[in-house]
């Protein structure tokens, strides 16, 4: 459901920004602009109190976990080397999981949730290089933790939640859902936060604000920019959570996440920044940088990595 109704809605973002206004140019004999790209800077890697980052976190929605191995996804975990790999739409089933991933010797403790009720749809996983206190599944509510979108590791100073929330879907079908699954979802957060600071990563679908995107204009009344789903994301900010890439980068444009495989919207940089860290406020200080690598191919999201100083 996700890839159909984010493809109309980011192909829409294609027509706007890159048909009509072509055509237009074609006429008055023009060459149509250049996209322009977001060109990830050199990582940071010391916080504002002068802290070394000793945790790194990557999160990626592969879209698929079987075709992301194939497509060499492994590889650029790899080179990447973060301490923790939080994966979302996985698709799979455990008992189907490629050996590849399974078999890895570089992150010993691996985690899976999934669908209990629809085989290959939705799913998170995490893979740890240290072993964690304690892992949960779900956030203790049943109508959402069937689908299998939430795993939650306990380490020493912090909680880590990675999440693949629920989309809205085409033409909205799942819109009060969704905003269902944001009060429950922000109440189980701000409780884990009472016990110790959380780092929150995944898909979050999506776009806050109108810089977000490419086309907000156009998609104001699509899944992952509609008013209730970008007040869901404005009360998790007020419950005390910090979007960490706009927190380093505010001002910063055309940073996506998120490209349709139609239209060559990845090509052409028509995309949504749906992929995040979120930090409770006490782990501010030592946020060092936030990545988006959206050089890395395999999904029709990018991943995004999280350095900080624990």
């Amino acid at each position: 459901m996700k890839r159909g109704k984010k493809a109309e809605e980011t192909a829409a973002d294609g027509d706007n920004d890159n048909g009509t206004a072509t055509a237009k140019k074609a006429k008055k004999g023009k060459e149509p602009e250049a996209p322009v790209m977001y060109d990830d800077p050199p990582d940071k890697m010391t916080s504002k109190d002068g802290r070394d980052a000793d945790m790194k976190i990557t999160s990626w929605n592969v879209d698929g976990l079987r075709a992301w191995v194939k497509k060499k996804g492994l590889d650029w975990v790899r080179e990447e080397a973060p301490d923790v790999l939080c994966l979302q739409e996985t698709k799979c089933a455990e008992k189907n999981l490629p050996a590849d991933i399974t078999s890895m010797p570089e992150y010993p403790h691996k985690y899976w949730a999934v669908s209990g009720e629809k085989e290959g749809y939705s799913g998170v996983g995490m893979l740890c290089k240290t072993e964690p206190i304690k892992v949960t599944y779900g956030i203790g509510k049943e109508e959402h933790d069937k689908e299998g979108r939430v795993i939650t590791a306990e380490f020493p100073s912090f909680f880590l939640v990675t999440t693949y929330v629920p989309n809205a879907g085409r033409g909205l079908v799942r819109l009060d859902y969704r905003k269902t699954w944001d009060v429950d979802f922000r109440a189980y957060l701000s409780e884990l936060d009472k016990q110790k600071p959380l780092v929150l990563c995944g898909d979050l679908n999506v776009a806050h604000q109108e810089i977000d995107l490419k086309n907000p204009k156009g998609n104001k009344k699509s899944a992952g920019f509609t008013p209730e789903e970008r007040e869901g994301f404005s009360q998790l900010l007020k419950a005390g959570f910090v979007d960490s890439f706009r927190e380093l980068y505010p001002e910063q444009t055309n940073a996506y996440t998120f490209w349709t495989y139609m239209m060559n919207a990845r090509a052409k940089n028509v995309g949504w920044r749906l992929d995040y860290f979120l930090l409770s406020s006490a782990l501010l200080p030592g946020l060092c940088d936030s990545k988006i690598r959206n050089k890395a191919m395999g999904s029709d999201h990018c991943p995004i990595t999280l350095h900080l100083a624990v």
